[in-house]
């Protein structure tokens, strides 16, 4: 959330979704509204989504959308996208349906599915499997300009939250990183873009299995909760068949000490300015420290 207070809203019909709260991002221009009680969206998508380097007219998809706050954010930046967002858990998904139309985001579909599930990439592609294409291959005319996720991260053995909801939404399995990045990858033209946002602790299995999907040139943005903390969340971008070496980028320094965004991050996180727009493009390896303006 950018910082606003959630206001409460209607509650919804016993027979319709549970209780949600309304509030906005991006300083007030997104609609957004979320559940009440469990998991709820954190700063996550909305600097994720800064980081995608997507242009008008081109396809996009969000594995794991939640209730929408990742896509919101990037089509208010950038208008004349289609987008797709796919999310397991029925009820969210719902909900991610309802702040789609309530922001007037006509080109954005919402798919309630796994993203690891080859029927899904057939529904992706608008095709069946009569039409002679392979399962689990979407067809080259249908992929994907540019993919983005926060995977499912908590350990398997971790305590189990008792918010179910929140549970399915945080829980890894043990393939879990390697089946999305595998799952997206699949879906993305040469040369698209992949994006996530992943724990510090988890680099490493995520750029190996960045690697194995033939995702290449990866870019890794710390985010500094403030100056001279240690990153405890990193974003990474990367390219289907990407040939340069990965890149440690600036990173993003979240709040002052004591509290506070720092004004680069009120650039991203209420003004909607995109994260390193111009280093994802570059032909050279220099890339300047990142500013608002």
């Amino acid at each position: 959330m950018d910082g606003q207070a959630a206001h409460p809203a209607t509650p919804a019909p016993a027979a319709s979704l549970p209780d949600t709260t309304e509030g906005t991002l991006l300083g007030g221009t997104v609609r957004y509204r979320q559940f009440r009680t469990g998991y709820r969206s954190g700063l996550e998508p909305v600097l994720m989504a800064a980081l995608v380097p997507a242009r008008r007219g081109e396809r996009v998809i969000e594995a794991g959308c939640g209730a929408g706050a990742g896509l919101l954010c990037l089509t208010q930046r950038v208008s004349g996208l289609e987008g797709f967002g796919v999310e397991l858990d029925l009820a969210t998904a719902r909900l991610a349906d309802e702040n789609f139309h309530a922001n007037h985001r006509d080109a954005l579909t919402l798919v309630n599915a796994d993203i690891t599930s080859p029927s899904l990439r057939r529904t992706l592609a608008g095709v069946t499997a009569s039409c002679g294409c392979e399962a689990d291959m979407v067809p080259m005319g249908r992929r994907f300009d540019h993919a983005f996720a926060n995977p499912p991260w908590h350990r398997v053995d971790a305590t189990p939250s008792p918010e179910g909801r929140r549970d399915t939404a945080k829980r890894a399995r043990q393939d879990t990183i390697p089946a999305w990045i595998s799952a997206l990858a699949s879906l993305l033209r040469p040369k698209g873009s992949l994006t996530l946002a992943l724990p510090a602790d988890l680099a490493a299995p995520a750029l190996a299995a960045c690697e194995a999907s033939d995702i290449g040139s990866a870019e890794i943005v710390p985010l500094w909760p403030e100056p001279g903390r240690e990153a405890r969340i990193i974003l990474i971008r990367g390219r289907l068949h990407g040939r340069s070496g990965s890149r440690l980028l600036p990173g993003l320094v979240l709040h002052h000490r004591g509290g506070g965004f720092t004004p680069e991050a009120e650039s991203v996180l209420r003004d909607g300015h995109a994260l390193f727009p111009e280093s994802f493009r570059a032909t050279q390896r220099r890339v300047q420290v990142f500013t608002p303006f």
